[in-house]
Formats: C-alpha cells, sequence, structure tokens
C-alpha cells in the first residue's frame, strides 16, 4: 500500500470522526434536557455527572482523533 493510500484514508478517517464529534457536540448543546432526562431514566445520573460524562467524552474522542487521525495524516503528508 502507498503513502497515498494512507493519506487518502486517514483524510477520510478524518472527515467521518470530526463529523461525529460535531452531532455529538450539537445534540448536547441543542437537545441537552430531552438527552438528560431519557439517560436519566435509564442511569438515574445527577446533571453534574451527566455534564461531566458527556463533555469528558467529547473531549477524549477529540484527543483520540488528533492522535489516531489528524497526527498521521499530517506527518504522511510532510513525507509525501
Amino acid at each position: 500500500m502507498s503513502i497515498e493510500f494512507w493519506i487518502t484514508f486517514l483524510a477520510w478517517c478524518s472527515v467521518v470522526n470530526i463529523t461525529l464529534l460535531m452531532l455529538w457536540f450539537l445534540a448536547i448543546l441543542l437537545l441537552n434536557d430531552f438527552i438528560f432526562a431519557v439517560q436519566q431514566r435509564f442511569f438515574g445520573l445527577s446533571r453534574e455527572a451527566f455534564n461531566a460524562v458527556h463533555y469528558g467524552g467529547i473531549g477524549m474522542f477529540k484527543m483520540g482523533l488528533w492522535l489516531f487521525n489528524l497526527t498521521p495524516y499530517l506527518v504522511l503528508r510532510a513525507i509525501a
């Protein structure tokens, strides 16, 4: 497999993951009360725990995106 394949692959992975990250963020931003009500029914979370779980998850997802998608993409672009 060539470097061009991996550059294209990582670029599309980044696009998909950034889209998922934005959808998650927008869902929490716009539908916060609805999502909290549904998840509180299932898990019994407090509002503080709900916010900590989701914003912590968004942060971890973003760090993983940088670590596993964007950094290798940028390195391959630099050496290609």
